[in-house]
């Protein structure tokens, strides 16, 4: 995958495309995963898992599993009840939401395939699971629960029978009442054109590179934790919370981490589990999951029925939006299980100007692997959703879709623009990547070369598909987050030390596990400072030398933990300036900074910040009441969300005889704000397109009628490679965002929010024609011939609900490990 823009670059570091420092040790392999660690005497852990979906455990027999070599303990959930606590939620969406306590080793019951009931800790990872085997478990069957309607029905079999509903909770946003909008079911009523659908987004997996993996290290009055986590700082403080530990007796570190992809944005059962049977023994233990563990285990992604009914003039203006959403959570809330939904809804109405809206969310509970963030968090179910309506009421008006949308979204005078939903978006220009991806996609060309294919019943069709979005990144601000009843802040902290050699630590609160910040933070403070970028350090991901912090998520890092940098510089040269005018004996206001050294206005006098470092550190002739050093640190909260967006356009040719699909060109136009670094901006619009059209194309978690994950290899779950995706050509517009002073806006989630609809909507278009109103993704070869079939043979199908196969298609073979997409 190559793109066509050249990298640009700006005046100072910023915008420079510097490779990246991480990417030399990690490449060579001389980094430091958490399964690369040894220390003296450690043990390992291994998990048994229920095979049940949902079952009473009605006696486990550990008597051949503790005589195993090299066996010390096997521990059950009885064992533990007493000390284990619950795992936590940190979102209670509504003030009645229902959250069943979440053990991390099952006690009484399991509900879900892959929960732990057992744990073995042996001197070897080998003996462990050697001694799994022996552990003997019998199990009482229990209705399972998967489908989310079935679920919500009177006489459904409970998840939970404590809770005596399936229903965690259900959480609405009206604009009508909120005073953001009109009434959404007048609109409908007076609509001149309603067009009604129901979506389905799969569940996925976050198939993150490397594994999970824990090691703790216990000492007579305190813990450390090594784990392979997003969030190390937010996994200390909720380890306290569960087990009762004071909080400045845990170290959590997160070293080199693989990948996470919201997927390591948890506190996890194996986390709380190594950390108890380290304490119980006194020695260190280590545990790391095997693939399948984890795609049985680790936490799901997406995994929602959306309906929606959109309300128009026949002109195409749109007058209403009103959402329906069932969101499965599986059978326990994670950390955000519960909110991730809800971050769509500020997401639905999209660029577009609804004046009247209504967002319904219920989760659900189910026995299946508990869901929660993957990347987008919420805000890709919502694109999806709206851009596949604005195509589905172009076709019913019979319109261009791209003018359609234009027609509707908020133009570039228009900004600041406060939405239907409550958001001030600050910053666009729609218009200006539109026009564009049009341009480098050749939109008039490929439309004439459709109209010709279609006249000639070509049996390969060609399919335009659109994506015009935009999302809140830079998830803060606190008080936004307060008044959504989320449990923490959305602020961030960073501090740097000025060494008396002229070198730069910077300690951030973030915690990279792919994203560059140790390039990108560097670039930011050698453009403040003046100073060479090989000179600075970054430092993260340790909860002993970064203190405070909340981590790394949602297109945060920049946005906001790269704002805290830049005011922890500012406040290095304010009082470095202090110190320099002392030093040259002139009036601070005379006193200019620029290229690394301080001058006085109007002569030649300079002095270079390392001198005033070095007269700052040794504090020989400091001004009265000055402290030594220049040391400074700043914590950033700001006041609004940022919002990049773009416009991505995709060209799919659909064999109609086999339902096969070929993405043909894909160009995509983004708007992210000013560029640190490019290349970092590429890859992770590059990574970002690989996982949204693998949703589009590839991707699905599948339980069979037992409830058992049948897609818990790669063997079945199937991940795109190189050689199935397409040469992506990439180009960037630029509205800095007035939000922050860096004028950032994120782009960490866009190419994976923005391409499932686009790689969607372009292959319903290459068949509309054939009576074609939707395909179920992930859009496989089965699924479009069927698809073409219905269509043809029954002429454009209405969507059916939850319980008759979403979409235009119902799947006929539960057999296969995709349940017939094959």
């Amino acid at each position: 995958m190559t793109a066509t823009a050249e990298p640009e670059v700006g005046t100072g570091e910023i915008g420079k495309a510097r490779r990246r420092k991480e990417d030399a040790r990690l490449i060579t392999g001389a980094t430091r995963w958490t399964d690369n660690m040894q220390l003296t005497g450690m043990l390992h852990m291994a998990l048994l898992r229920s095979p049940a979906a949902h079952a009473r455990i009605t006696s486990i027999d550990v008597t051949e599993a503790a005589r195993m070599p090299g066996v010390l303990t096997v521990l059950t959930g009885r064992d533990l009840a007493d000390e284990q606590g619950s795992l936590p939620c940190a979102w209670p969406i509504t003030e009645d939401m229902l959250a069943p306590p979440a053990p991390s080793l099952a006690v009484d019951r399991v509900n879900f395939a892959g929960e732990a009931v057992a744990l073995v800790v042996a001197r070897s990872a080998a003996e462990a699971h050697d001694a799994l085997s022996a552990i003997d478990v019998d199990y009482e069957d229990l209705p399972v629960v998967l489908d989310m309607e079935r679920a919500l029905a009177d006489d459904a079999d409970l998840v939970h029978p404590d809770l005596g509903t399936n229903k965690s909770a259900t959480w609405v946003f009206d604009s009508a009442e909120a005073g953001t909008g009109s009434d959404v079911d007048r609109a409908i009523a007076d609509a001149e054109v309603v067009v009604e659908r129901t979506f389905r987004q799969q569940r996925l997996i976050p198939a993150f590179m490397e594994p999970r993996s824990v090691v703790v290290d216990p000492s007579p009055d305190s813990v450390t934790m090594w784990s392979s986590t997003q969030v190390p700082h937010i996994l200390r403080w909720m380890l306290s919370a569960v087990l009762g530990i004071p909080e400045h007796k845990i170290r959590v570190i997160a070293p080199d981490v693989g990948g996470g992809f919201g997927g390591k944005l948890q506190v996890t059962p194996e986390e709380v589990l190594t950390l108890l049977a380290a304490r119980r023994l006194g020695k260190p233990v280590k545990w790391t999951e095997s693939r399948t563990e984890s795609m049985l285990s680790a936490h799901h992604g997406r995994d929602q029925v959306q309906r929606l009914t959109l309300a128009a003039r026949r002109d195409g203006t749109v007058t209403g939006l009103k959402v329906d959403l069932l969101a499965d959570m599986g059978a326990y809330l994670r950390l955000v299980s519960s909110g991730v939904p809800i971050l769509g809804a500020f997401m639905f109405n999209a660029i577009y100007k609804f004046p009247a809206y209504r967002f319904t969310c219920t989760n659900v509970f189910t026995t299946k692997t508990p869901t929660d963030a993957y990347r987008g968090a919420g805000r890709p179910e919502a694109t999806f959703a709206i851009e596949r309506m604005m195509d589905e009421l172009a076709a019913e008006l019979g319109r261009d879709p791209l003018e359609l949308r234009e027609q509707n979204w908020i133009r570039h005078e228009e900004f600041p623009f406060t939405t239907v939903a409550g958001l001030t978006y600050d910053s666009g220009d729609y218009e200006a990547a539109t026009a564009r991806a049009k341009e480098l996609f050749g939109y008039d060309e490929l439309r004439r070369e459709q109209a010709e294919r279609r006249a000639a019943d070509d049996p390969v069709q060609l399919g335009i598909g659109i994506s015009t979005y935009t999302e809140m990144c830079g998830l803060a601000p606190s008080r936004v987050l307060g008044a959504l009843r989320y449990a923490a802040g959305g602020w961030e902290h960073a501090a740097i030390r000025m060494l008396p050699t002229g070198k730069v630590e910077l300690i951030t609160g973030t915690s990279p596990h792919g994203q560059g910040h140790v390039t990108a933070w560097s670039q930011i403070v050698a453009d403040r400072l003046g100073v060479p970028f090989e000179d600075v350090e970054v430092l993260h991901g340790d909860t002993r030398v970064s203190h405070r912090g909340m981590d790394s998520y949602g297109s945060r890092s920049l946005a906001v933990g790269g704002v805290a940098v830049v005011l922890a510089a500012d406040k290095v040269l304010a009082k470095a300036r202090t110190v320099a005018a002392h030093l040259m004996e002139v009036a601070e206001d005379d006193v200019e900074f620029t290229s690394g050294a301080f001058s006085v206005r109007g002569t030649s006098t300079t002095m270079a910040l390392g001198d005033v470092v070095v007269a700052a550190h040794v504090a020989h002739n400091l001004p009265d009441g000055v402290e030594p050093g220049l040391d400074a640190e700043a914590t950033y909260d700001p006041d609004n969300f940022s919002y990049p967006h773009g416009t991505h356009l995709c060209a799919t040719e659909v064999d109609t005889q086999t339902g096969a699909v070929k993405i043909r060109s894909y160009v995509c136009v983004d708007d992210v704000g000013k560029v640190v670094n490019p290349l970092i901006v590429e890859g992770q619009v590059h990574g970002g397109l690989a996982q949204g059209i693998a949703q589009a194309l590839f991707e699905e978690a599948v339980h069979d009628e037992g409830g058992t994950l049948t897609t818990a290899t790669f063997a079945d779950y199937l991940l795109p490679s190189a050689v199935d995706l397409p040469h992506f050509t990439t180009d960037r517009t630029e509205t800095p965002a007035t939000s922050n002073p860096l004028g950032v806006k994120g782009v960490g989630e866009a190419g994976t929010i923005a391409s499932t609809p686009a790689v969607v909507n372009a292959v319903v278009d290459a068949v509309r024609h054939l009576g074609v109103t939707d395909v179920e993704m992930p859009c496989t070869p089965m699924r479009v011939w069927k698809a073409i079939h219905r269509g043809s043979t029954e002429g454009v199908p209405t969507n059916p609900g939850a319980g008759g196969g979403l979409g235009s298609i119902t799947l006929d073979d539960p057999a296969s490990p995709r349940g017939g997409a094959e």
